[in-house]
């Protein structure tokens, strides 16, 4: 096995270790995080929340989840170019439902919420209705997420499986 093969499957086993470490705290959040700070008065959930989006900001998680979005950016472009390779096309899809359906909708519609959060007040009727609001929109994307990248999982592993 040469450097560059090597590389190629180390950035293919990080990716599928990335993309279901990823969609295993998605899940957690989808399945009982969010329902348990649903059941929390607004300024107890929102105040949670709030506390939870700025602790999440660590190098670990950001190390996990931009590691990953940039890895398969790169296994992406790679599959293209060995697109004859047995598995390239469950590389392409996940990488790709890892990057458009993580990591994109993270930026495009779970960080804007998260940053209208953490603008509120907590104890203020504008607050409860924002906490509202957050917690349908924000669990509805945050299933598109999980669903995203459990198939990016399932698919990599595929990848792996058919590899050469």
């Amino acid at each position: 096995m040469t450097t560059i093969e090597r590389v190629y499957f180390a950035l293919k086993l990080f990716s599928t270790l990335g993309s279901g470490l990823i969609a295993g705290a998605f899940f957690a959040f989808s399945v009982f995080v969010m329902s348990a700070l649903a059941r929390l008065p607004a300024s107890q959930g929102m105040t949670a929340m709030q506390s939870i989006n700025i602790t999440v900001l660590n190098p670990i998680f950001l190390g996990v989840f931009m590691g990953t979005a940039l890895s398969c950016l790169i296994l992406a472009v790679n599959a293209l170019l060995r697109w004859s390779q047995p598995g390239t096309a469950f590389l392409l899809a996940a990488s790709l439902l890892y990057l458009i359906g993580t990591f994109l909708v993270t930026v495009i519609f779970n960080v804007p919420l998260n940053d209208a959060l953490a603008a509120a007040k907590p104890n203020t009727p504008e607050g409860a209705q924002l906490w509202a609001k957050y917690l349908s929109q924000w669990t509805m994307w945050n299933h598109v997420r999980t669903l995203a990248a459990l198939a990016s999982l399932a698919s990599f592993i595929m990848a792996l499986v058919r590899a050469p």
